[in-house]
């Protein structure tokens, strides 16, 4: 008896090991997959402050009581709710032919540190790409890098699935930035 009792906790040790050392291996291969598709693009956001209505791409929509819909909330812009209907392009250049276009929200979700929320759509119809990429996540502003997940997509990038690792490339006060993306899709159909 105290032989099979033995044999039993040994083959489930062996078991064990077995079942362990190959979820390791699985593990090590997810994290060494290489991207179906890279894509490197820029969207420019010029929020409306008042007086740049001809140009403006991003507005206030939602404010707290203490701020108005020109200028952006104190307190590291907590409350603000903007929307926006940027151009994407290839380079940094604001003025290069737009590949499409960036639409969403940010919402400035934190009274301590400079941050926002952003669920947004790339838009593109150019020679190269055509359809949607959908992202979602945190953005931590301060962070010279950070990145969002990219979450579906349609056309070209249906179901697509990844990381968008997101750097201010240009800040000009609190009407200008532009966005250098870096998307890195690990799920291609």
């Amino acid at each position: 008896m105290a032989g099979g009792r033995k044999a039993s906790i040994l083959h489930l040790l062996f078991f064990f090991l077995l079942f362990s050392s190959s979820a390791l291996s699985a593990k090590r291969t997810l994290r060494s997959r290489q991207p179906c598709k890279n894509l490197v693009l820029y969207f420019h956001d010029i929020i409306y402050n008042g007086r740049n209505s001809a140009n403006a791409t991003a507005a206030i929509v939602g404010a707290p009581v203490w701020a108005n819909r020109t200028i952006l909330a104190g307190l590291n812009h907590f409350g603000d709710v903007v929307v926006f209907d940027d151009p994407i392009t290839l380079d940094n250049n604001l003025n290069s032919d737009p590949v499409g276009r960036a639409q969403g929200i940010y919402i400035y979700d934190n009274k301590e540190i400079f941050n926002a929320w952003l669920a947004f759509t790339f838009v593109l119809n150019s020679t190269d790409y055509k359809g949607t990429i959908n992202f979602v996540g945190a953005d931590p502003l301060m962070n010279k890098t950070r990145d969002i997940s990219v979450v579906g997509g349609t056309g070209d990038f249906f179901m697509a699935r990844g990381i968008a690792t997101l750097m201010t490339d240009a800040f000009e006060g609190e009407v200008y930035f532009r966005l250098r993306t870096e998307i890195k899709l690990y799920e291609c159909y």
